[in-house]
């Protein structure tokens, strides 16, 4: 009797989840036309009076109102609007949990510290409600990645409007994302350890530790490989340069250690993840064209004689040195707070960055990080379809209201589970 109570919850939550997905869009069968909004390409350029057309989820025009060519398909008055290529999240972890409070949803971090093999892409789940919550925000494109360990696995990018991992995938395996260990320690307080900072002497080692796992792997990739080594294999990519190895590190001396460490080993597409610290070795990331995915300025300084407001200002400090920066999603309540992305983009446009450069953080500057920008990131023809049309300022909450969403041509609903909600109780409340 009991098992039978545990089983019909089970299969009373699951027909009640599945009920509450938006179904998705169809494949593109019409062409459109959107004409008369403010385009803004995602590589810094903005056309006022613009038409952009497609047709079968690729971009056919971009460019003035003004030409005379013929319109193509549905026609979308957008006058007043604005146009932007869909947003794009790096190193997010969208789709991997549901409900952190219930563990059994949680699926975003593996058992070992060195995990290659472990693939985001199959855990992935699609039809997750934190998913479907992003698109109304123009998010529609994000890396999910895993979490914990020193190397945690390899990520891929999905679109955010699927019936599976298979359908989301748009790049499969783009990265493996390792955590570089800290030169500092803090004593265990709780066991009467000096809880003040001091220089961790298992350090050396720990670099030690990284930099032999990737010699063995190396090793093992060029000999007769008759004792099969998942782990090993799965790192092949990093070596020929069709992967990229995320490192997640901050701090300019952990930094230095960690790309001299990479390269060592014979790894040279390399990315940046959090990168506190990153303006002190810019000549280094720019000697070895190493872009930074910094996080959310929303958040204290990390070194106590830090300005207050270092974190809101952080970059611009790396754009003007010329380095290749996106923003990343990690840390406390990511997942619920990645559709957000754009008004963190908002935040660092208003402490220096130009607003065109901050919407270029998430969109052509992400596409580019993560290996995609030859199919989506900036709105040029024969490019996705993959856009939206705001109502206004897109990295401005109050202004940040989709009328329409695509995704390689499709057109995708932007309603949730939030949204039936808002409506229901907006409703209520209005009634009386």
């Amino acid at each position: 009797m009991k098992k039978h109570f545990i089983y019909s919850l089970i299969g009373l939550f699951i027909s009640v989840n599945v009920m509450a997905q938006q179904t998705p869009a169809p494949v593109q069968s019409s062409a459109y036309s959107i004409e008369g909004a403010t385009a803004h390409l995602g590589n810094g350029k903005v056309i006022e009076n613009s038409l952009i057309m497609f047709n079968n989820g690729k971009l056919t025009f971009v460019g003035p109102a003004t030409n005379k060519m013929a319109r193509q398909g549905t026609v979308i008055n957008a006058k007043g609007k604005h146009v932007y290529p869909g947003f794009i999240v790096p190193n997010a972890s969208l789709g991997l949990a549901e409900v952190d409070a219930v563990r059994a949803t949680r699926d975003f971090d593996e058992v070992g510290p060195m995990l290659p093999h472990i693939r985001s892409l199959i855990a992935y789940n699609a039809e997750s409600k934190v998913v479907e919550s992003m698109r109304p925000n123009g998010v529609l494109i994000a890396e999910i990645t895993p979490r914990g360990g020193t190397i945690s696995g390899t990520s891929s990018v999905m679109q955010l409007d699927a019936w599976n991992w298979e359908d989301a995938a748009i790049k499969v395996d783009n990265g493996i994302h390792m955590n570089w260990p800290g030169s500092f320690t803090r004593g265990r307080w709780w066991l009467g350890e000096d809880p003040a900072l001091k220089p961790d002497k298992n350090y050396p080692k720990n670099i030690q530790r990284i930099k032999d796992y990737f010699m063995k792997a190396k090793q093992y990739l060029a000999g007769d490989k008759s004792e099969k080594n998942l782990a090993y294999e799965a790192t092949q990519g990093l070596f020929n340069g069709s992967q990229k190895l995320f490192i997640h590190v901050s701090g300019h001396k952990e930094i230095t250690d960690a790309i001299n460490t990479a390269k060592a080993v014979g790894i040279n597409n390399i990315v940046i993840a959090h990168g506190d610290g990153a303006d002190k070795v810019a000549d280094l990331l720019i000697k070895n064209n190493i872009p930074v995915v910094v996080d959310r300025a929303h958040r204290i300084p990390d070194n106590e004689d830090d300005d207050y407001d270092l974190p809101f200002r952080t970059a611009k400090i790396l754009l003007d040195k010329g380095i290749t920066v996106a923003i990343g999603m990690e840390g406390q309540m990511e997942r619920m707070n990645t559709r957000n992305i754009p008004f963190y983009a908002g935040t660092y446009a208003a402490y220096g960055v130009d607003k065109e450069k901050a919407v270029q953080m998430i969109t052509g500057n992400a596409a580019k990080v993560l290996g995609i920008d030859d199919m989506v990131g900036t709105l040029e023809v024969g490019k996705d379809a993959t856009l939206f049309i705001s109502k206004g300022d897109a990295l401005d909450m109050r202004t940040n209201i989709l009328s329409d969403a695509f995704i390689q041509g499709r057109k995708i609903s932007l309603e949730t589970h939030q949204t039936k909600l808002w409506k229901r109780y907006d409703k209520k409340i209005n009634d009386k």
